[in-house]
C-alpha cells in the first residue's frame, strides 16, 4: 500500500491540533511543577523503549538547560541506570522498576513524571501509583485513549493517536512546552500560591 504525502500530514494533523486544545491541562501542570521546584522539589521520569529517552531527554532539559539565562532544576531519569534496572527487574519483576526507585528515593514534595505511548505500560502505571502514594504530583504524557495511565496522574496529556511515530513527534513538542511553561511560572514566583489560569 502506498502511503502519500498528504496521508502523512494527515495522520498528524488532529493529533497536533489536540495537543492546542490540551493548553489548559498543560498549564495546570506546569502551574503545579513550578510550586514543587519553588518549594525545592525534584521531578522524576520514566518510561520505557523510545519513552525511556524522552524521559531522559526531559530530565536532563531540567538539570541542563539549554537556553541561556534559564536556572538549572533538579531532576533525574529513572531509566539510565542500568545495574539498578535490571536488579529490580530480577528481584521484584519488570513491572516494580520506575516504583521501587521512586519509594526508595522520592518524598511528598517531588514529582513523577510518566511517559506511556499507549498508557498501558505496566512500570509506568505503577510508578505512577506509588509516588501518588506517597504524596508525589503525577504528571503523564499518554497516547491512543490513555489508557490506565491517564488514570492515575494527577496531570495526563494524551496524544489521541495509536501510530507511535506520531505519538513520539507530539510528546517531544508537549514536554518542551512543559519546560517552558515552567520557568514562565517561576520567573513570577508571586503567581504560584494561586490557581492556574490559562
Amino acid at each position: 500500500m502506498t502511503v502519500t504525502v498528504t496521508e502523512v500530514f494527515r495522520r498528524r494533523a488532529e493529533p497536533g491540533a489536540a495537543l492546542a486544545g490540551d493548553a489548559g491541562t498543560i498549564a495546570a501542570a506546569c502551574h503545579a511543577m513550578a510550586a514543587r521546584f519553588h518549594r525545592g522539589g525534584r521531578l522524576f521520569t520514566f518510561g520505557n523503549g523510545g519513552a525511556a529517552t524522552d524521559a531522559q531527554h526531559v530530565a536532563v532539559e531540567f538539570v541542563h538547560p539549554v537556553i541561556v539565562g534559564k536556572r538549572a532544576l533538579p531532576a533525574l531519569s529513572l531509566t539510565g541506570d542500568v545495574a539498578t534496572l535490571t536488579g529490580i527487574g530480577r528481584h521484584s519483576g519488570f513491572d516494580d522498576i520506575f516504583a521501587h526507585q521512586l519509594r526508595c528515593f522520592g518524598g511528598a514534595d517531588d514529582m513523577a513524571f510518566g511517559i506511556s505511548p499507549d498508557g498501558r505500560c505496566g512500570n509506568v502505571l505503577r510508578g505512577l501509583e506509588s509516588a501518588r502514594d506517597l504524596g508525589m504530583l503525577t504528571v503523564a504524557l499518554a497516547g491512543g485513549d490513555g489508557g490506565a495511565v491517564a488514570a492515575a496522574a494527577d496531570h495526563v496529556v494524551t496524544v489521541p493517536s495509536t501510530d507511535p511515530r506520531v505519538v513520539k513527534e507530539v510528546h517531544v513538542t508537549a514536554y518542551h512546552m512543559l519546560w517552558e511553561l515552567v520557568h514562565v511560572f517561576l520567573e513570577h514566583p508571586d503567581v504560584l500560591s494561586r490557581e492556574a489560569v490559562t
